[in-house]
C-alpha cells in the first residue's frame, strides 16, 4: 500500500500549515481564549481556504474531497491547537451529504461550504455515556410537514455561536436526525469554556421547529461520530507532534550540572518512547481515515481501535512532556501546557479509551488483539 501523499494533498497541507504559522500563532490563540474560545473571523479564514467544503460535493459548492484530505488538514490544525471547530463542520457536512434529504442538502450544504453557516452536531446527553442509541430528546410531526423537537443536549461545540445544529431525537420510537437553527423559537443556549479552552454550550430545545435530515438516525449518527473520531485522531497526531517538538527544544536548552538535560540517557529514552507513541497514533490515524469508506461494521471496529491507540498515546505523550519540562510544563504562559490540555480533552472526545476498548472487545470474534 502506498502511504505517500499526492502533490495536491501536500499542497493542501502546506497551505494550512502556512495559515497556522502566520495567521494563528500562540498570541492570537491567547486572545481568542480570553474572548471566550471562539473567533468567527478565524473560522471565516478557514472557510476562505475552502476547508469548510472539504466533504461537500462540487454540486453544492464544495471541494468534493475525502477522508485523507480531511486528515491532512486536521493534522495541521492540531499542530496549532486551533480552537475553531472545523471538525464539526466536516462531521455535519459528511452526515448531511451521505444521509440528508435533497431539500436539506440543497438548503444547507452550499451555506456550510462557503462558511456562511456553522452547523455542529448536538448529540451528547447526560445519561448516554457515549452510547449513541441512548437518546431522550423527542420529536413529533407538526403541521405543514415540519417537526417540533424537545430535549437537552450537553457540551455542544461552539453551541452558542453556531448557526444550526444536527440533532438526534426519537421519532415514533426510532432515532432520527433533525436540523434546527439556533435562532429558531424554543432554542436556548448556555455557553461556557471547556478544558481545552475552546467553547461549548448546553442547548435546550422546547418544541423547536426542526427539519428532518433522515429517519435512519442511528446509522447516520454512527457515521458522523466515526468521521469525528478520524478527525480527532488526526488532530491529536498533529498536537502530539508539536508537543514532542516543544519538549525536545526545551531539553536542548535547559541545563543541569553544566550540560543540557538532553544529554541524559534516561531522559533520551523517555523521548524515544514519546516518539514511538506518536508514530503508533499516526499509523492508526491513517488506518482510521482509510476505513471510513468501508461497511459500517468494519468501519466502526476500525475507528474504535484507532481511538484506543490514540487515547493511550495522548495520555503518554502529554504526561511525559509535563514531566520532562518540570514546573514550567503546567504554567499558563508556556505553550506546552495548552497542548497538554488539548491532549487531555481529546482522549475523552467521541468516547474515552475505556469506552472504545469495550467496543473493540464486544466486536471480537475468533481473533485476539484489536483487529478483526
Amino acid at each position: 500500500m502506498d502511504f505517500n501523499f499526492s502533490d495536491d494533498q501536500q499542497q493542501l497541507r502546506d497551505a494550512v500549515a502556512k495559515w497556522v504559522d502566520k495567521g494563528y500563532d500562540f498570541e492570537r490563540r491567547k486572545k481568542i481564549v480570553a474572548a471566550g474560545g471562539f473567533d468567527r473571523a478565524a473560522y471565516d479564514e478557514l472557510a476562505d481556504l475552502g476547508l469548510a467544503g472539504l466533504y461537500v460535493s462540487e454540486e453544492h459548492g464544495g471541494l468534493g474531497l475525502g477522508p485523507i484530505e480531511a486528515m491532512v488538514v486536521m493534522e495541521e490544525l492540531g499542530r496549532g491547537i486551533v480552537l475553531e471547530p472545523l471538525a464539526q463542520t466536516l462531521v455535519t457536512s459528511a452526515a448531511i451529504g451521505a444521509f440528508g434529504t435533497p431539500e436539506v442538502q440543497a438548503a444547507w450544504l452550499p451555506r456550510i461550504a462557503s462558511g456562511e453557516a456553522l452547523v455542529v452536531l448536538a448529540q451528547q446527553e447526560r445519561k448516554a455515556r457515549y452510547r449513541l442509541d441512548v437518546c431522550a430528546a423527542q420529536a413529533s410531526a407538526a403541521p405543514g410537514g415540519a417537526y417540533a423537537l424537545t430535549g437537552l443536549k450537553n457540551v455542544v461545540p461552539a453551541g452558542d455561536q453556531a448557526d444550526a445544529f444536527v440533532v438526534p431525537a426519537q421519532l415514533d420510537g426510532k432515532l432520527a436526525l433533525f436540523l434546527v437553527e439556533r435562532g429558531a423559537a424554543g432554542v436556548a443556549t448556555r455557553g461556557y469554556p471547556t478544558q481545552d479552552e475552546s467553547r461549548a454550550a448546553d442547548v435546550q430545545f422546547d418544541s423547536a421547529p426542526a427539519a428532518l435530515v433522515t429517519t435512519d438516525g442511528l446509522a447516520a449518527l454512527r457515521y458522523a461520530v466515526d468521521v469525528g473520531i478520524a478527525c480527532a485522531c488526526a488532530t491529536g497526531t498533529g498536537a502530539m507532534d508539536k508537543t514532542l517538538a516543544l519538549t525536545t527544544e526545551y531539553m536542548n536548552q535547559r541545563k543541569q550540572f553544566g550540560v543540557t538535560i538532553a544529554s541524559f540517557q534516561a531522559l533520551r529514552h523517555r523521548v524515544a518512547d514519546m516518539k514511538m507513541q506518536l508514530e503508533l497514533a499516526r499509523s492508526m490515524s491513517y488506518y482510521a481515515s482509510l476505513k471510513l469508506g468501508t461497511p459500517e461494521a468494519e468501519r466502526r471496529l476500525a475507528l474504535s481501535s484507532a481511538k484506543v491507540q490514540l487515547g493511550q498515546s495522548l495520555r503518554y505523550v502529554g504526561q511525559q512532556s509535563v514531566q520532562l519540562h518540570g514546573g514550567i510544563g503546567v504554567t499558563d504562559e508556556y505553550a506546552g501546557s495548552h497542548y497538554f490540555k488539548v491532549l487531555t480533552q481529546l482522549e475523552m472526545t467521541w468516547g474515552d479509551t475505556l469506552h472504545h476498548l469495550g467496543e473493540v472487545s464486544d466486536h471480537m470474534q475468533d481473533t485476539a488483539g484489536v483487529f478483526v
